[in-house]
C-alpha cells in the first residue's frame, strides 16, 4: 500500500470515532465501546479486514434491521459447564463478549465452559474472546461458521465457509495466540486487493467456475480455497458441526453473506470454550511448563537469513504495540468511509485524528 492510499491516525482518536458512530445508532457507551476495542483492536494488529472498515456496513445492517440494537443475547439453556445463547442478530462483539463470559464463570466452578450462540451476527476476531479468556487465567477457543465459500474436495461449488478458528494460551510472558481463518486468505483481504486492484496470489480463491486466479474480482465472484487443502476443509466442516449445528442454529447455506442482501440476516453460529488451567493441577506449574515450552520454541536456531522465531500471534501482538504508540495505519479509503457513515448517522467525530 502507498503513502497516497493510507493515512496515520492515533488510536484514541480511531477509538472514539467508531464509537460515537454506534452511540449516534442508539448504543449505550459501554456497548459502543466493546464495539470500538475489538474493530480497532484488529486495526492495531494489522488485520486490518475485520477492523474499522466494517463499520459501513454493520451500519447499514442495523438500518435495515437485519442487525438488532440488543445488547445482549438470551440465554436459552444452561446446564452445568454448557450454555446456549439466543443473540437475535445482535452484534457479535456484544453476544461473544458476553457468551465468552459465560463459559469463563463456568469454568471457574467446573474447570471447563462452553457457550453455543446462535443466531449471531459477524463478531470481529475470534482471539478478541481467547484473549478475553487468557486474561481470566483460561486457554480460550473461540470459533464462528461463516456462509459457504470453499468447496469440498472435488466439488465445483461452495458448500462451507471459512470459519475462523482462534486459540490463546496464557503464558507468564503474555497470552500466545493462535488466530486463523479455514481459507489460504480472509475473504476481507481479497475485498481490500479488489478495493485497491492488485492481484492476489493465485494459492487463494478460484473463480466462478473453479479455477484458480489472481484477480480479486473474480476471486469475490467465486470461491475461497482452504488452507492445507482437505485437511483445511476438513476441519472447516468440523466448525460447522460445532457452532451451528450444535447451538440449534444455522448451518451450511443457512448462513448468509455479509455484503449480500442487507436485509436479510447474516444468522452465523459460534462457539467459545474456556478451560481453566488451575483445574488440572498446581497453576503455577502449568505457567512454568508453558513458559518452558515457550522459550524451547523461540530458542530453536532459525534458518540462514532468518533473525529469529516466532510464536503464533507474536508479529500482530509486536504491530499492535508499535501502532499504539506511533499511530494506526489505515487505508485512506477506510478513513473516509468512517467519516461519510458518521456524517450519515449525524456523529460529530472528534478533532485532531492525526497521530
Amino acid at each position: 500500500m502507498s503513502a497516497e492510499t493510507q493515512v496515520v491516525v492515533a488510536e484514541r482518536w480511531l477509538s472514539e470515532s467508531v464509537r460515537r458512530v454506534f452511540e449516534a445508532e442508539g448504543f449505550s457507551p459501554a456497548a459502543a465501546g466493546r464495539v470500538a476495542d475489538v474493530l480497532v483492536g484488529a486495526d492495531l494488529a494489522g488485520v486490518t479486514s475485520h477492523g474499522t472498515m466494517l463499520v459501513p456496513m454493520y451500519v447499514d445492517r442495523l438500518r435495515t434491521g437485519s442487525v438488532s440494537r440488543r445488547e445482549e443475547g438470551e440465554v436459552v439453556h444452561r446446564h452445568g459447564a454448557v450454555a446456549v445463547l439466543d443473540a437475535h442478530h445482535a452484534l457479535g462483539q456484544l453476544t461473544g463478549h458476553q457468551a465468552m463470559a459465560l463459559a469463563i464463570e463456568s469454568a471457574g466452578e467446573h474447570g471447563l465452559g462452553m457457550t453455543v450462540v446462535r443466531h449471531a451476527f459477524h463478531f470481529g476476531r475470534a482471539s478478541s474472546y481467547a484473549e478475553q479468556a487468557a486474561a481470566a487465567g483460561c486457554i480460550g477457543i473461540a470459533m464462528s461458521n461463516t456462509r459457504p465459500l470453499m468447496p469440498a474436495p472435488g466439488g465445483a461449488e461452495p458448500v462451507v465457509g471459512n470459519n475462523p478458528l482462534a486459540i490463546v494460551a496464557p503464558t507468564p510472558a503474555g497470552p500466545v495466540a493462535l488466530d486463523m481463518a479455514l481459507s489460504e486468505a480472509a475473504l476481507g483481504k481479497i475485498r481490500l486487493a479488489e478495493a485497491a486492484g492488485t492481484p492476489i496470489p493465485e494459492t487463494w480463491a478460484t473463480d466462478a467456475a473453479g479455477n484458480p486466479t489472481t484477480d480479486a474480482a473474480e476471486a469475490v465472484a467465486g470461491m475461497l480455497l482452504p488452507t492445507g487443502g482437505p485437511k483445511g476443509f476438513g476441519l472447516a466442516l468440523m466448525v460447522d458441526v460445532l457452532t451451528g449445528v450444535l447451538s440449534g442454529g444455522a448451518s451450511g447455506a443457512g448462513v448468509r453473506g455479509l455484503y449480500a442482501d442487507m436485509s436479510v440476516p447474516n444468522d452465523c453460529a459460534h462457539m467459545f470454550l474456556a478451560i481453566h488451567v488451575g483445574h488440572f493441577g498446581d497453576a503455577a506449574g502449568f505457567d512454568q511448563r508453558v513458559g518452558a515450552l515457550m522459550d524451547f520454541v523461540v530458542g530453536s536456531r532459525p534458518r540462514d537469513g532468518v533473525p529469529s522465531v516466532v510464536l503464533p500471534g507474536q508479529r500482530e501482538s509486536e504491530r499492535a504495540q508499535q501502532q499504539r504508540a506511533e499511530g494506526v495505519v489505515l487505508p485512506r479509503a477506510v478513513l473516509e468511509a468512517l467519516r461519510a457513515t458518521a456524517d450519515e448517522v449525524g456523529a460529530s467525530l472528534p478533532e485532531g485524528a492525526a497521530a
